[in-house]
């Protein structure tokens, strides 16, 4: 063998067992980073995943389907991956790392607690630039009336004439599904060697869970709250582009976006990302094998 042979990398994929057991060193890290670090990371990953659903209503007030808005949608998890990002749904699957007694719950809860808060504020951060910008007014106010529409939809879970409960299971049941094929991306990217390997392995998942109208509460906290922003903050004119009074979206407010959708839809999140991507596969890949 030549000592250029011996010097190529191996680039390919690692198999299922492999990416379990990249798992726990890459969960391990996660859960245990420090608290400051681990905030700043997760605002900056609450921005991409506000930019991502940016793209997403920029593609569909374009006059593009759900599809190729979901496909845009992956930008916000790439960013995520490539640039380090720390995204609450994905660090569910420091679940791992706690079956692998490689952290504690108190580290893992909070850990997910500075995570959560912090992407909150990143998606805050970008509604209000959108607010401050007026972004809501382009294309003749298509883009601002795709926001609030998705916004009422995402509220709309919990029915007034129906028991709290059932509203409550359908949102956490579309935040289980989200999380399933979310996680299920970042797995996948587990397993690449390449920048090219990890950007591929996250389009279709997440395209998927857009696309099929699947409740991610990371970014629901940019676009319920940006929904409520344009509903009490635009003009005449813009009520005036879209035919349409705030009245209508009145129902967009802070108490039915914190219970209607975004307590029940992250339940959801670490129910179908934690459990049934992490936990699920670490076990069967790893230790099911060996009979433990």
């Amino acid at each position: 063998m030549s000592q250029q042979q011996a010097e190529t990398p191996d680039i390919r994929c690692l198999s299922p067992e492999g990416i379990a057991k990249a798992s726990e060193s890459i969960t391990e890290h996660k859960a245990n980073k420090p608290s400051f670090k681990a905030f700043l990371m997760a605002v900056n990953a609450g921005a991409f995943i506000a930019l991502a659903f940016m793209f997403y209503t920029t593609a569909l007030a374009d006059g593009h389907g759900k599809l190729v808005g979901g496909l845009c949608f992956s930008l916000g998890l790439m960013l995520c991956v490539i640039m380090g990002g720390e995204l609450f749904t994905s660090t569910t699957l420091t679940l791992v790392a706690r079956c692998a007694k490689l952290t504690t719950w108190k580290q893992l809860l909070k850990n997910w607690t500075v995570v959560y808060f912090g992407n909150l504020a990143g998606g805050l951060a970008v509604g209000l630039l959108v607010l401050l910008c007026r972004q809501y007014d382009a294309f003749g106010g298509k883009w601002g009336e795709i926001i609030l529409n998705t916004s009422l939809h995402k509220i709309s879970h919990v029915r007034p004439d129906e028991p709290y409960l059932r509203g409550f299971l359908e949102a956490m049941t579309m935040g289980v599904f989200c999380n399933i094929m979310v996680c299920a991306a970042v797995w996948l990217s587990f397993a690449g060697k390449t920048l090219t390997d990890k950007m591929l392995a996250m389009i279709f998942p997440v395209g998927m869970f857009v696309a099929s109208g699947f409740e991610h509460s990371i970014a629901n906290m940019f676009m319920i709250p940006a929904g409520i922003g344009i509903e009490n903050l635009a003009d005449d004119s813009f009520w005036q582009s879209i035919g349409a009074t705030s009245d209508r979206y009145a129902a967009l407010t802070i108490r039915n976006f914190v219970v209607n959708n975004l307590i029940p839809v992250t339940v959801g999140n670490i129910i179908g990302g934690g459990l049934m991507i992490g936990v699920y596969n670490w076990y069967v890949n790893l230790r099911a094998s060996q009979g433990k």
